[in-house]
Parts: structure tokens; sequence; C-alpha cells
């Protein structure tokens, strides 16, 4: 049984907000469905204006893997961040752990990434969590990545 949501919709202001990321590296649009439980879904919207995809390919651009597991460690820092409560925000967020990659299908330009991650553990200030990133429900990536919330 899922917990009940507590962040319905986290836009690009309050992630602003709450990452440090910025442009060219801030790689979620928004997130969605933030529950108790420690899940939620990250949105990237692909775009062919994103500067990987001038070398990656030009003849046929593909969204490079390792950008979908920065995004996957992004919405989980944004699902740490905010569901700790009585915090002083923003707090750095540092990626610990890549497992388990594995990449299964290409995302081009139009795509919309959906990064659904749930926690897998947590200790301290440490975080881990498993991620899908999907695209039209099919998953085209999957990782446990972990991280750790600083002051």
């Amino acid at each position: 049984m899922e917990s009940p949501v507590r962040f319905e919709h986290v836009d690009i202001a309050t992630i602003l907000k709450t990452l440090p990321h910025r442009y060219p590296f801030l790689l979620i649009d928004r997130v969605l469905n933030i529950r108790a439980d420690h899940s939620g879904i990250g949105v990237k919207n692909v775009t062919v204006n994103e500067p990987a995809f001038q070398g990656h390919f030009p003849e046929r651009p593909v969204y490079p893997g390792v950008l979908m597991i920065e995004g996957m460690a992004q919405t989980a820092g944004v699902i740490g961040i905010m569901s700790v409560e009585g915090t002083e925000k923003p707090r750095a967020v540092y990626f610990l752990t890549i497992d388990k990659c594995k990449f299964r299908k290409p995302v081009v330009p139009g795509d919309i990434v959906e990064y659904h991650m749930r926690s897998i553990g947590r200790r301290k200030t440490m975080w881990w969590f498993h991620g899908d990133a999907r695209v039209n429900g099919t998953i085209v990536a999957e990782a446990d990545v972990g991280a750790m919330l600083t002051d």
C-alpha cells in the first residue's frame, strides 16, 4: 500500500530553491507525487536544444545514459530534501553510488522521461533509491543510486 502524497507537484522554481544544480546540469523539470514513503516521479522534457546533442550525436541525437542517471539522482535529492522536515534548505546533495545500472532503449528529442524513484534504504544522512527511467510507460534505464545530504 502506497503512502499518501505529501507534495503533488514540485515545480522548477522550487527545484531551483532545493538543489544547487543549474543550467546546463539541472536535468529535471519537475517532480510529481512525492510520497511519505520517500518515492516520487521526476520529469525531464528532452529537447533537441540540449547541450549534449551537439556531440552525442549530431546526425542521430541520443540522450546520454549518464545524464539519465544524474536525473535519477537529482529526483532522489529533491525527494530526500523535501522529506526531511525542520531543516534549513537548500542542503547540498552528494552522489555516492550507482549500482545495477542498465540502459534498455535510446531516448531521443521529443521524449518525456519520467524518473520513478523509491527509497530502498536510509542511514542518517545517506539515502539509497531504486529508479526506473520510463518513456511512455516503457523502462528505458534503471539503477540504484545513493546520495548524502549535508548542511
